[in-house]
């Protein structure tokens, strides 16, 4: 009965808002880790050419040395990786997917060395037979690492270049009557805020109505704290108009 689980799951926010997940299934995964395994071998042939200049100098040493750097690069590979790419793998990043917590809170560290410390057991006894066991009897996928560290494998959403047509849908921005105010917009909030407000319009389909009106007076609130426009400016527009307005602002320049 397990296999005919969906690959979409529902998370919720600490804000009591809800998006559609797209889980990796665990042959993606697969495909991903075989990337990632070669990456691995070409960080082993490096490690192999500098331990055998050592051996020259001293077997011992170089023995021991080549034990330690298999060890650092196959646990700290996926570690270093995951942290310094936020959630990917080189293989990850290639095939499109991405690690994250699966409540949707910020990847912590220890999360990210939980899941890699765990790899052996998922490894064992062979071909990832625990992870695999694990991935196929739970429906968020996740193998005995991930379960352990709460993290779950998603797909990531590359956003097309947004048509601002389709996005302000042709209504007069208001907005655009106060230059100077259009600058201090532009200046004064940063590109994070601008891209979760542009993905929250493009993605307010998926959003259930409570939590699309919810998140948009959020995002409107912010904005409107950080530069006051004239009343005139604004009256009449709901949230989800003003923050188009804003975002529209942001991205398209004249």
């Amino acid at each position: 009965m397990f296999f005919k689980k969906t690959n979409i799951i529902k998370i919720r926010t600490p804000e009591a808002i809800s998006f559609d997940i797209h889980l990796a299934s665990p042959i993606v995964r697969c495909l991903a880790w075989i990337i990632d395994l070669l990456a691995i071998a070409v960080a082993f042939n490096i490690l192999y050419s500098v331990i055998r200049s050592l051996s020259y100098i001293n077997t011992d040493i170089a023995f021991s040395l080549l034990i330690l750097g298999q060890f650092l690069i196959l646990i700290g590979y996926s570690i270093f990786c995951e942290w310094f790419f936020k959630g990917q793998t080189i293989g990850k990043r290639l095939i499109g997917l991405k690690v994250i917590d699966a409540q949707n809170l910020n990847l912590r560290f220890e999360q990210i060395a939980i899941r890699n410390l765990m790899r052996p057991i998922d490894i064992f006894p062979i071909c990832y037979m625990v992870g695999g066991i694990c991935c196929l009897l739970n429906k968020k996928y996740q193998r005995f690492g991930d379960l352990i560290a709460n993290t779950i494998v998603i797909w990531t959403k590359k956003l097309a270049p947004p048509d601002f047509n389709k996005v302000y849908s042709g209504k007069y921005n208001s907005l655009r009557a106060y230059p100077h105010l259009k600058n201090r917009l532009r200046h004064n909030i940063t590109p994070k805020k601008a891209e979760i407000a542009l993905e929250t319009i493009l993605r307010r389909d998926e959003l259930e109505p409570e939590s699309r009106v919810e998140i948009f007076n959020l995002i409107a609130d912010n904005f409107r704290n950080t530069v006051k426009f004239p009343k005139e400016a604004t009256e009449g527009l709901s949230d989800e108009q003003y923050v188009k307005n804003v975002v529209e602002i942001l991205f398209k320049y004249d």
